[in-house]
């Protein structure tokens, strides 16, 4: 291991902590590409799918927690919120994760297709309104919400992912919480359904540790900056953002499937 290697990582789990910190999601849908193809384009040692999947997962594990910490104060999050969502997306990924076995291939990355679709689809939905509530003033529909983020759970059970990217649209468009709420609760939910895929992935010994340690350092650093930067950015552009990102997953996803 070189120090070309030490950087090339570093970036690659910087870059990706900061959109999630920023965003609200774990990033996993933007460093998983990037350390797939980036380190082999350095002449590094690539990695295999496994790897990856291994090391992002303990990476959106941290990174999650550095958002949540940046985000602590200003009621910003929302624990009813956290609490009804958080525990049915992973009682609903652990249900996924089960069914999984007996699906095929091509059946879970058609699920996880629909789902990305309809995510992209609604993160257009025009959001008039919901960033003049005030933060104590929102209301919630908690059953709505459960109902959602369990069905959320299942699917990113089925494919693996923590699922904050259908999580995001779901919170905007459907419970209409603020953007910047959305963004630290999602960040929350994402660190809970985050907790059994890298407890699975290291107790199965899917985790390579240098990578992941060096990608962990970067997410404590990069994600509280990505947080208080998007505590500052306008909440429109926000959402722009986060749907270009989330489109751009549904269309990478179908190209895979197709």
């Amino acid at each position: 291991m070189d120090f070309t290697f030490i950087i090339t990582i570093f970036l690659i789990g910087f870059i990706g902590s900061y959109i999630s910190g920023m965003l609200g999601i774990g990033g996993s849908i933007i460093k998983y590409p990037m350390l797939l193809y980036i380190p082999p384009l350095f002449g590094l040692a690539a990695f295999t799918a496994h790897e990856v999947s291994g090391i992002s997962a303990v990476q959106v594990f941290f990174a999650t927690i550095g958002g949540v910490w940046a985000y602590r104060k200003g009621g910003y999050l929302n624990k009813t919120l956290i609490t009804y969502m958080g525990v049915s997306i992973l009682a609903g990924s652990f249900i996924g994760g089960y069914g999984s076995r007996v699906m095929t291939e091509s059946g879970i990355n058609i699920t996880y297709g629909i789902l990305a679709l309809i995510a992209a689809v609604m993160m257009f939905i025009p959001k008039k309104g919901i960033d003049d509530i005030p933060f104590d003033e929102v209301k919630l529909n908690k059953w709505v919400a459960a109902s959602f983020a369990f069905i959320v759970g299942i699917g990113s059970g089925i494919v693996g992912a923590a699922g904050a990217f259908l999580l995001v649209p779901i919170m905007l468009v459907i419970l209409k919480i603020p953007t910047r709420m959305t963004i630290a609760s999602s960040l929350a939910i994402t660190f809970i359904s985050s907790i059994g895929v890298t407890i699975g992935k290291i107790t199965t010994g899917q985790v390579d540790y240098i990578p992941a340690l060096i990608m962990i350092a970067a997410s404590l650093i990069a994600s509280p900056l990505g947080a208080m930067a998007g505590k500052k950015i306008n909440t429109k552009f926000l959402q722009i953002i986060l749907a270009l990102l989330i489109a751009a997953t549904a269309v990478k996803i179908w190209m895979d499937i197709l």
